[in-house]
């Protein structure tokens, strides 16, 4: 595999949002949400193209401002709290194709509700396709302590079972390193998609690891407020 390939950046970013109302618009560190992913795909060596997906004039208007693509406004059917990734992704290949005739390689999705993840981030992951010669790349952290020392409770509380015994007779340097969908990098042969209708292809699918600490998902307002102390952070840093 060569770098020769096109890439499709999609940013999906619905107007609606019950738990943290509004974040794709929301102030993080001097910029809207959604900008931080934009800004992260226009500034990748690989990514041929960067659209969003929404359904929202306010994002429209911000999407434009920060120079990504609006080919279409999301119809409403993809618009609700029901509608799934692969849906978006699908409507989108298929809207680039019929309506507008281009065709890319690769769809790198990139949600907005991961903004330290930045363009050096999706360079690496791109260059860690080609090096494996993939035909998917979703990005992981560690994740923080062992899943073993975790459990479900019954009703009553009761946590004479909460432990298999080798949990409790183990130490946490004793377990392997556990890992967890970060959410920050979906990386697709576009053809593989179709033909699959999902991101986890069944084969010739690699992790890229990332730092925990970059791999914040804004979902609620203490993850928002989190991310905000990170990136000032960060900013500081640069």
């Amino acid at each position: 595999m060569h770098n020769n390939k096109t890439f499709l950046a999609i940013i999906p970013a619905r107007g609606g949002s019950k738990r943290l109302p509004r974040k794709n618009t929301l102030d993080l560190a001097g910029k809207p949400l959604i900008a931080w992913s934009i800004e992260a795909g226009l500034k990748s060596k690989y990514i041929d193209e960067v659209m969003v997906s929404t359904d929202d004039d306010e994002i429209i208007n911000i999407a434009k401002n920060c120079g990504a693509r609006i080919p279409f406004v999301r119809p409403k059917k993809l618009s609700n709290d029901f509608s799934t990734r692969s849906e978006v992704i699908k409507h989108t290949i298929e809207f680039y194709q019929n309506k507008l005739d281009k065709n890319f390689d690769y769809l790198i999705f990139l949600q907005p509700t991961s903004p330290l993840r930045d363009e050096i981030d999706i360079d690496k992951a791109i260059e860690y396709l080609f090096c494996k010669n993939a035909d998917a790349i979703v990005s992981v952290c560690e994740v923080g302590y062992p899943i073993q020392w975790s459990g479900v409770l019954p009703k009553n509380n009761d946590m004479s079972s909460f432990l298999e015994d080798i949990a409790i007779k183990s130490r946490s340097q004793d377990f392997k390193t556990i890992y967890k969908l970060n959410g920050a990098l979906y990386i697709c042969s576009t053809k593989k998609f179709l033909e699959q209708g999902c991101l986890f292809l069944k084969e010739n699918i690699y992790a890229y690891k990332m730092l925990e600490s970059i791999s914040v998902d804004i979902d609620t307002k203490e993850d928002f407020e989190y991310a905000e102390f990170l990136m000032n952070k960060k900013i500081r840093i640069i």
